[in-house]
C-alpha cells in the first residue's frame, strides 16, 4: 500500500449562515481523502490549543490518520469564515492560520527520517513551509505543491517550481491558449508535471512532451470545498498507484505518460463526488459558543 503525507495547514471551515463548521484546510483534506482512495496517509501540520485544533485531532482519530508529529501551540487554530451561493463555496475572511503564522512547521532529523518513508508529500501554499522545499526535495518522496491562485506571484514560482515534482494551479479565468501557456512557464522552472484546474472547463496538463485533457464529471452541487484539493489527492495518488502495480518509474516520461489520463479521469470523477458533500468531506459540528463572539463578529445571530 503506498503511504503518503499531507503537510502544512489544518482548519476548520465555518458556515456562517448554518453556524457549523467543518474540519479542512487544503494539506488535511489531502489526507483525508488519499486514505478515502485507499492510501495509507498521515497528515503532519501545526495546531491550536482551542477548541478547534482539538476538534480536527479527534476527527483524524476516528478516521485513522496519523499525526503523530504534529505540534501544538497555544492560540488559535486556523479558521476561514464560508458561505454558500448557488452551491459554490464562498470565502469571507479567515485568521489566515492561526497559530501556524507565528511557529511554522521546521523539520528535525527525526522528522526528515519519517517523511523518508512515504510515497508522496503533498503541500499548499497556505502552509507558511515554502522555506523548507529544498529540504523536502532532497528526501525519497515525489512533492506535489498546491498554488491555487497565487501562481502570479513570479518570487513564489521562482523558489517553489524547482523543488516540487508536480505543481497544481486555479485557473479557471484564462483561455486555452493562456493556461498552457502558463502551464510551459512552471515546467520551465523544473516542474515534472503541471496541473491547471479550470472548474466546468476541466482540466489541462503539461509534462514537458504534451498536453492533457480531462473533461469535469458534472453534478449539480450541494458545496463545491474541498473540489480542487480532491481533484489532486485523487490525481496524485491513482498515480502512484500506477507506478506502484506495474513497477514503473515516475521520472520515466513515458510510462508517466501512460499514468496520467487514468489519473485524471479518476481525479474528475472523484472531486465530482466532492460537490455532493457539504464541508471538505462532512463532520461538521456546531461552532463553540467561546468561539463565536471571535468568529462571527457582529454578524452572529
Amino acid at each position: 500500500m503506498i503511504r503518503v503525507l499531507g503537510l502544512g495547514d489544518n482548519v476548520c471551515d465555518v458556515y456562517l449562515h448554518k453556524g457549523i463548521m467543518y474540519p479542512g484546510g487544503q494539506a488535511l483534506n489531502f489526507a483525508v481523502y488519499a486514505r478515502r482512495l485507499g492510501a495509507s496517509s498521515d497528515f503532519m501540520g501545526v495546531f491550536g490549543s482551542d477548541e478547534i485544533g482539538e476538534y480536527n485531532k479527534k476527527i483524524l482519530g476516528e478516521l485513522e490518520i496519523g499525526y503523530s508529529h504534529c505540534r501544538t501551540y497555544v492560540g488559535e487554530n486556523g479558521f476561514a469564515r464560508v458561505t454558500i451561493v448557488d452551491g459554490d463555496r464562498v470565502f469571507k475572511g479567515s485568521n489566515r492560520g492561526g497559530v501556524i503564522q507565528a511557529h511554522p512547521i521546521f523539520l528535525d532529523a527525526a522528522d526528515k527520517e519519517y517523511i523518508g518513508g512515504f510515497s508522496a508529500v503533498h503541500t499548499t501554499n497556505n502552509g507558511f513551509l515554502d522555506g523548507l522545499l529544498p529540504e523536502l526535495k532532497e528526501l525519497p518522496p515525489l512533492v506535489s505543491y498546491d498554488f491555487s491562485y497565487r501562481w502570479n506571484e513570479e518570487d513564489r514560482v521562482e523558489r517553489v517550481c524547482p523543488n516540487v515534482d508536480i505543481a497544481f494551479l486555479s485557473c479557471a479565468d484564462l483561455d486555452d491558449c493562456q493556461a498552457r501557456q502558463l502551464l510551459e512557464k512552471l515546467h520551465g522552472y523544473g516542474t515534472a508535471v503541471v496541473v491547471g484546474t479550470r472548474g466546468s472547463r476541466g482540466a489541462i496538463v503539461y509534462d514537458g512532451s504534451q498536453f492533457y485533457t480531462q473533461l469535469p464529471h458534472l453534478v449539480q452541487p450541494v458545496d463545491t470545498m474541498g473540489a480542487g484539493d480532491s481533484f489532486a489527492t485523487a490525481m496524485i495518488v491513482t498515480i502512484l498507484q500506477e507506478m506502484e502495480d506495474s513497477g514503473k518509474n515516475f521520472r520515466d516520461s513515458e510510462q508517466l505518460a501512460e499514468a496520467i489520463p487514468k489519473a485524471l479521469e479518476k481525479a474528475a470523477e472523484f472531486s465530482a463526488q466532492t460537490c455532493l458533500v457539504d464541508g471538505a468531506f462532512g463532520f461538521g459540528t456546531e461552532v463553540p459558543a467561546r468561539l463565536r463572539p471571535r468568529i462571527y463578529g457582529d454578524v452572529f445571530q
